[in-house]
């Protein structure tokens, strides 16, 4: 159950991201579209988080203790400028315009998912 509230979570806030970032769009023509699309992005962006995230963090140890953990920022928009690519190619209607949306998209995932995560605490956790 936990693992559906989180992807609840995660598409809330891409729904988000693509209403308050004017780089971040969702073609989706319907409404129902446009549900499946965000929960589809919010998948994806998960899946690629959770494969390559711990990779990149591995291989680049140094730059993270370099720059005080800031490089995050421009690996998380990488995260998502990918997520949008993957979802270009499998026919998604969810397009990321360039590097800073992205950054700005994967900053403002991350904050309202933190923030909804806090507000929605599983007893597990």
């Amino acid at each position: 159950m936990s693992l559906l509230i989180r992807l609840a979570v995660s598409a809330l806030a891409v729904w988000l991201s693509t209403l308050i970032i004017p780089g971040i769009d969702v073609t989706a023509e319907t409404t129902a579209g446009t549900i499946g699309t965000v929960v589809l992005v919010a998948l994806i962006f998960g899946v690629v988080n959770a494969i390559l995230k711990p990779i990149i963090k591995f291989v680049g140890c140094a730059f993270y203790v370099l720059t005080l953990g800031l490089i995050s920022l421009i690996v998380n928009g990488l995260l998502f400028l990918l997520t949008s690519w993957i979802a270009g190619q499998l026919d998604i209607p969810f397009h990321v315009d360039n590097f800073w949306h992205a950054v700005l998209g994967a900053l403002f995932v991350g904050v309202v998912s933190f923030i909804v995560g806090l507000v929605l605490r599983d007893d597990d956790d």
